[in-house]
C-alpha cells in the first residue's frame, strides 16, 4: 500500500492529554494513516461539511473512519455521530466512538444513532495501545469498505 492510500483518520478528541495518549498509540501500532484532530464537535462538523476554515473541500479529505468522543465542548459527540449519518456523502464513514463512558444507557444511545463500534477508553497508556492495535487490525487489515 502506498501512502496516498492512507486514507487520514479524524480523531474528534478535546483532552490535549488523551490526543497525546493516542497519538502515542498509533505510532505504537505502526499506523500509517495521516491523523486529522478535531478539538470539539463544531470544529469536527465545520472539517466533515467543509465549512468555515475547511471551506475548500481540498482543504477536508473525507476521513476513512471518524474516532469520536462523546464528552465534548460545545457539540456534542452524539450530534456529530447524528450529523453524520444523516448526511448521503458521509454516512458510510464508520464512526468508532472512543470515550470514557461505559454506560449502557450512551453505548446503545450511539448504536441508535449509527455508531460503527464502541470502545470504552482504557484509563492506561498500556490498555490505550492494546486497543488501538485492535481496532488497525481490524478496521485497516479485515474490514472491507464500500467504494463509494
Amino acid at each position: 500500500m502506498n501512502i496516498h492510500s492512507y486514507p487520514p483518520i479524524l480523531l474528534v478528541e478535546d483532552s490535549p492529554e488523551d490526543f497525546h495518549a493516542a497519538m502515542r498509540a498509533f505510532q505504537k501500532a505502526g499506523l500509517a494513516n495521516p491523523i486529522i484532530r478535531c478539538e470539539d464537535g463544531d470544529e469536527a462538523l465545520e472539517y466533515l461539511f467543509c465549512r468555515g476554515r475547511f471551506a475548500p473541500p481540498a482543504d477536508a479529505p473525507l476521513p476513512g473512519i471518524i474516532l469520536l468522543d462523546l464528552n465534548l465542548p460545545g457539540t456534542d459527540g452524539h450530534e456529530v455521530l447524528e450529523a453524520v449519518k444523516k448526511n448521503g456523502r458521509l454516512k458510510k464513514i464508520p464512526v468508532i466512538v472512543l470515550t470514557t463512558s461505559c454506560e449502557k444507557m450512551d453505548i446503545d444511545r450511539c448504536f441508535s444513532e449509527g455508531a460503527s463500534s464502541y470502545i470504552c477508553k482504557p484509563v492506561d497508556l498500556g490498555g490505550l495501545m492494546n486497543a488501538v492495535q485492535r481496532l488497525k487490525e481490524y478496521w485497516f487489515e479485515i474490514a472491507v469498505f464500500s467504494k463509494e
